[in-house]
Protein backbone atom coordinates (compact mmCIF):
# COMPACT_ATOMS: atom_id res chain seq x y z
CA UNK A 1 0.00 0.00 0.00
CA UNK A 2 1.01 3.64 -0.30
CA UNK A 3 3.12 4.30 2.78
CA UNK A 4 4.23 7.85 3.71
CA UNK A 5 6.87 7.36 6.43
CA UNK A 6 4.93 9.19 9.17
CA UNK A 7 1.94 6.83 8.78
CA UNK A 8 3.87 3.54 8.50
CA UNK A 9 3.41 1.03 11.34
CA UNK A 10 5.87 -1.87 11.46
CA UNK A 11 5.62 -3.20 15.02
CA UNK A 12 4.21 -6.72 14.83
CA UNK A 13 2.71 -6.47 18.33
CA UNK A 14 0.70 -3.38 17.27
CA UNK A 15 -0.38 -4.95 13.98
CA UNK A 16 -1.45 -8.16 15.71
CA UNK A 17 -3.43 -6.16 18.28
CA UNK A 18 -5.34 -4.42 15.50
CA UNK A 19 -6.01 -7.72 13.72
CA UNK A 20 -7.38 -9.25 16.92
CA UNK A 21 -9.54 -6.22 17.66
CA UNK A 22 -10.92 -6.13 14.10
CA UNK A 23 -10.80 -9.79 12.99
CA UNK A 24 -13.36 -9.55 10.15
CA UNK A 25 -10.96 -9.36 7.22
CA UNK A 26 -11.30 -9.24 3.44
CA UNK A 27 -9.53 -12.09 1.62
CA UNK A 28 -8.49 -11.09 -1.91
CA UNK A 29 -7.38 -13.90 -4.23
CA UNK A 30 -6.76 -14.41 -7.93
CA UNK A 31 -9.05 -17.01 -9.45
CA UNK A 32 -9.52 -18.25 -13.02
CA UNK A 33 -12.00 -15.43 -13.71
CA UNK A 34 -9.95 -12.68 -12.08
CA UNK A 35 -9.84 -11.14 -8.61
CA UNK A 36 -12.19 -12.49 -5.93
CA UNK A 37 -12.84 -10.85 -2.55
CA UNK A 38 -14.83 -12.23 0.36
CA UNK A 39 -14.98 -11.31 4.04
CA UNK A 40 -14.36 -13.77 6.87
CA UNK A 41 -13.78 -13.75 10.65
CA UNK A 42 -10.15 -14.75 11.20
CA UNK A 43 -8.34 -16.34 14.11
CA UNK A 44 -4.75 -15.14 14.47
CA UNK A 45 -2.22 -17.73 15.67
CA UNK A 46 0.78 -15.53 16.55
CA UNK A 47 3.26 -18.28 17.39
CA UNK A 48 2.93 -20.59 14.38
CA UNK A 49 5.21 -18.45 12.19
CA UNK A 50 7.35 -15.30 12.58
CA UNK A 51 4.59 -12.96 11.37
CA UNK A 52 1.73 -15.09 12.64
CA UNK A 53 -0.67 -17.46 10.88
CA UNK A 54 -4.32 -16.86 10.02
CA UNK A 55 -7.07 -19.47 10.25
CA UNK A 56 -10.57 -19.08 8.79
CA UNK A 57 -13.28 -21.00 6.98
CA UNK A 58 -15.88 -20.56 4.26
CA UNK A 59 -18.89 -22.40 2.90
CA UNK A 60 -18.04 -25.31 0.63
CA UNK A 61 -20.43 -23.71 -1.85
CA UNK A 62 -18.09 -20.70 -2.08
CA UNK A 63 -15.78 -21.42 -5.01
CA UNK A 64 -13.02 -19.18 -3.64
CA UNK A 65 -11.53 -22.14 -1.76
CA UNK A 66 -10.76 -23.92 -5.04
CA UNK A 67 -7.92 -21.48 -5.78
CA UNK A 68 -6.34 -21.84 -2.32
CA UNK A 69 -3.57 -24.26 -3.30
CA UNK A 70 -0.79 -22.91 -1.08
CA UNK A 71 1.05 -21.52 -4.12
CA UNK A 72 -0.80 -18.36 -5.17
CA UNK A 73 -0.19 -15.24 -3.05
CA UNK A 74 -3.27 -13.63 -1.50
CA UNK A 75 -4.01 -10.54 0.57
CA UNK A 76 -6.10 -10.16 3.73
CA UNK A 77 -7.17 -6.62 4.65
CA UNK A 78 -8.03 -5.69 8.22
CA UNK A 79 -9.52 -2.25 8.86
CA UNK A 80 -9.63 -0.64 12.26
CA UNK A 81 -11.24 2.62 13.28
CA UNK A 82 -11.75 5.23 10.54
CA UNK A 83 -13.29 8.71 10.52
CA UNK A 84 -13.79 11.81 8.38
CA UNK A 85 -11.78 14.81 9.58
CA UNK A 86 -13.21 18.26 8.89
CA UNK A 87 -10.74 21.13 8.40
CA UNK A 88 -13.02 23.22 10.60
CA UNK A 89 -11.30 21.56 13.59
CA UNK A 90 -7.84 22.85 12.59
CA UNK A 91 -6.34 25.94 14.19
CA UNK A 92 -4.68 26.51 10.80
CA UNK A 93 -8.11 27.25 9.32
CA UNK A 94 -8.33 30.40 11.41
CA UNK A 95 -4.71 31.35 10.68
CA UNK A 96 -4.51 30.96 6.89
CA UNK A 97 -7.51 29.00 5.62
CA UNK A 98 -5.09 26.71 3.78
CA UNK A 99 -6.69 23.43 4.88
CA UNK A 100 -8.77 20.69 3.28
CA UNK A 101 -10.75 17.70 4.60
CA UNK A 102 -9.10 14.32 5.08
CA UNK A 103 -9.82 10.84 6.40
CA UNK A 104 -8.05 9.15 9.29
CA UNK A 105 -7.84 5.35 9.48
CA UNK A 106 -5.83 2.31 10.49
CA UNK A 107 -5.16 -0.70 8.28
CA UNK A 108 -3.22 -3.96 8.21
CA UNK A 109 -2.44 -5.84 4.99
CA UNK A 110 -1.38 -9.46 5.55
CA UNK A 111 0.09 -11.42 2.64
CA UNK A 112 0.59 -15.14 2.30
CA UNK A 113 -0.24 -18.25 0.29
CA UNK A 114 -3.49 -19.72 1.62
CA UNK A 115 -4.12 -23.44 1.50
CA UNK A 116 -7.54 -25.06 1.76
CA UNK A 117 -8.12 -27.57 4.58
CA UNK A 118 -10.80 -30.27 4.54
CA UNK A 119 -9.80 -32.20 7.66
CA UNK A 120 -12.80 -32.53 9.99
CA UNK A 121 -10.70 -32.45 13.19
CA UNK A 122 -8.92 -29.25 12.09
CA UNK A 123 -12.23 -27.64 11.20
CA UNK A 124 -13.79 -28.58 14.53
CA UNK A 125 -10.82 -27.13 16.41
CA UNK A 126 -11.02 -23.99 14.31
CA UNK A 127 -14.72 -23.29 14.89
CA UNK A 128 -14.09 -23.97 18.58
CA UNK A 129 -11.26 -21.43 18.62
CA UNK A 130 -13.45 -18.93 16.78
CA UNK A 131 -16.30 -19.35 19.25
CA UNK A 132 -13.99 -19.05 22.26
CA UNK A 133 -12.49 -15.86 20.81
CA UNK A 134 -15.85 -14.13 20.43
CA UNK A 135 -17.72 -15.59 23.40
CA UNK A 136 -14.99 -14.92 25.97
CA UNK A 137 -16.49 -11.69 27.31
CA UNK A 138 -19.98 -13.07 27.79
CA UNK A 139 -21.19 -13.96 31.27
CA UNK A 140 -22.27 -17.38 30.03
CA UNK A 141 -20.20 -18.13 26.93
CA UNK A 142 -21.69 -20.42 24.31
CA UNK A 143 -19.42 -23.32 23.32
CA UNK A 144 -19.38 -25.62 20.31
CA UNK A 145 -19.77 -28.50 22.75
CA UNK A 146 -23.18 -27.09 23.73
CA UNK A 147 -24.53 -28.28 20.40
CA UNK A 148 -25.10 -32.01 19.68
CA UNK A 149 -21.94 -33.64 18.32
CA UNK A 150 -23.70 -35.11 15.29
CA UNK A 151 -25.18 -31.69 14.47
CA UNK A 152 -21.72 -30.06 14.61
CA UNK A 153 -20.25 -32.85 12.50
CA UNK A 154 -22.90 -32.34 9.84
CA UNK A 155 -22.23 -28.60 9.70
CA UNK A 156 -18.46 -29.15 9.49
CA UNK A 157 -19.04 -31.19 6.33
CA UNK A 158 -20.39 -28.06 4.67
CA UNK A 159 -17.35 -25.82 5.23
CA UNK A 160 -13.76 -25.60 4.06
CA UNK A 161 -11.00 -24.22 6.26
CA UNK A 162 -7.95 -22.33 5.15
CA UNK A 163 -4.63 -21.36 6.66
CA UNK A 164 -2.36 -18.49 5.71
CA UNK A 165 1.18 -18.29 7.03
CA UNK A 166 1.78 -14.55 6.89
CA UNK A 167 4.84 -13.83 4.77
CA UNK A 168 4.52 -10.05 4.83
CA UNK A 169 2.72 -7.53 7.05
CA UNK A 170 2.09 -3.90 6.19
CA UNK A 171 0.49 -1.51 8.62
CA UNK A 172 -0.71 2.05 8.28
CA UNK A 173 -2.06 4.34 10.97
CA UNK A 174 -3.15 7.74 9.63
CA UNK A 175 -4.05 9.77 12.70
CA UNK A 176 -3.21 13.39 11.88
CA UNK A 177 0.51 12.86 12.61
CA UNK A 178 1.34 15.23 9.74
CA UNK A 179 -0.58 18.15 11.27
CA UNK A 180 0.79 20.80 13.69
CA UNK A 181 0.14 20.17 17.37
CA UNK A 182 -2.58 22.83 17.53
CA UNK A 183 -4.44 21.17 14.64
CA UNK A 184 -4.14 17.78 16.32
CA UNK A 185 -5.56 19.20 19.53
CA UNK A 186 -8.46 20.66 17.55
CA UNK A 187 -9.17 17.27 15.96
CA UNK A 188 -9.19 15.58 19.36
CA UNK A 189 -11.54 18.22 20.76
CA UNK A 190 -13.86 18.07 17.77
CA UNK A 191 -14.09 14.29 17.78
CA UNK A 192 -14.59 14.20 21.55
CA UNK A 193 -17.42 16.71 21.29
CA UNK A 194 -19.23 14.47 18.81
CA UNK A 195 -19.36 11.90 21.58
CA UNK A 196 -20.14 8.67 19.68
CA UNK A 197 -18.01 5.55 20.13
CA UNK A 198 -16.25 5.75 16.75
CA UNK A 199 -15.38 9.43 17.30
CA UNK A 200 -14.12 8.66 20.80
CA UNK A 201 -11.83 5.91 19.50
CA UNK A 202 -10.42 8.10 16.77
CA UNK A 203 -9.87 10.94 19.24
CA UNK A 204 -7.84 8.59 21.43
CA UNK A 205 -5.85 7.44 18.40
CA UNK A 206 -5.05 11.02 17.33
CA UNK A 207 -4.05 11.86 20.90
CA UNK A 208 -1.71 8.84 21.02
CA UNK A 209 -0.92 7.59 17.50
CA UNK A 210 1.83 5.25 18.75
CA UNK A 211 -0.92 2.77 19.65
CA UNK A 212 -3.91 1.50 17.69
CA UNK A 213 -7.57 1.83 18.63
CA UNK A 214 -7.33 -1.77 19.81
CA UNK A 215 -5.84 -0.47 23.06
CA UNK A 216 -8.38 2.32 23.67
Amino acid sequence: MYQPPHFREERISVLHALMRAHPFGALVTLGPDGLVANHYPFVLKPNLSPNGTLHAHMSKANDQWKSLDGQQEALVIFQGVQHYITPSWYATKQESGKVVPTWNYELVHAYGRPRAIHDADWLTRHVTDLSVQHEADRAEPWAVSDAPADFVASLVKGIVGFEIEITRLEGKVKASQNRPEADRAGVVAGLTEQGDERSRRMAALVASPDATSAST
